[in-house]
C-alpha cells in the first residue's frame, strides 16, 4: 500500500470467503484468537498479512456466533486505552478502545489464553472508559 491507500478491493474477496465459511470454530472467553479483521475506515484497526488478521482477546461471549472482542497490537503499552498481555505467542498490548461484536466466521486460529485474573483486570480497565 502506497501513500497510506488501502487495499479495500483485496479485503473484500476475502471477506467473502470468510462470510461463506460452513462452520465456525468453538471459542471460548479468555482466549485469544487470530481473527481476520480487515481493511477498516480510518483509525479503526486493521488486519495485516495476506488474510488481514490481528490477534482479539474474545472478552465477552454472546453464543456460538458473535462475541465483543478487543484487538491487540505488537506495542507494548500500559496507559488508559491499552493492557499489556503475554499470552502464548502473542506479546503487546489490548487496546481497549477498540472494542467491537465481531462474528465467530472471522477467527483464524487460537493464539493463547489469558488468566481469570488477567481478564478481570482487563474490564475493570474497560470500564474505567465509561466514567
Amino acid at each position: 500500500m502506497k501513500n497510506n491507500q488501502k487495499d479495500f478491493d483485496d479485503w473484500n474477496k476475502i471477506k467473502k470467503e470468510t462470510h461463506n465459511k460452513d462452520v465456525p470454530p468453538l471459542f471460548s472467553e479468555r482466549e485469544i484468537w487470530w481473527c481476520a479483521l480487515g481493511v477498516n475506515i480510518g483509525s479503526e484497526e486493521d488486519g495485516k498479512g495476506k488474510n488481514y488478521l490481528r490477534p482479539v482477546l474474545i472478552l465477552r461471549k454472546f453464543n456460538k456466533s458473535v462475541f465483543y472482542g478487543l484487538p491487540v497490537t505488537s506495542k507494548v503499552k500500559d496507559d488508559q486505552f491499552h493492557v499489556s498481555i503475554n499470552s502464548g505467542e502473542i506479546k503487546g498490548s489490548i487496546i481497549l478502545s477498540q472494542m467491537r461484536l465481531i462474528d465467530s466466521k472471522r477467527l483464524s486460529h487460537l493464539a493463547g489464553k489469558i488468566t481469570d485474573d488477567g481478564l478481570k483486570d482487563i474490564k475493570k480497565k474497560l470500564k474505567n472508559l465509561f466514567p
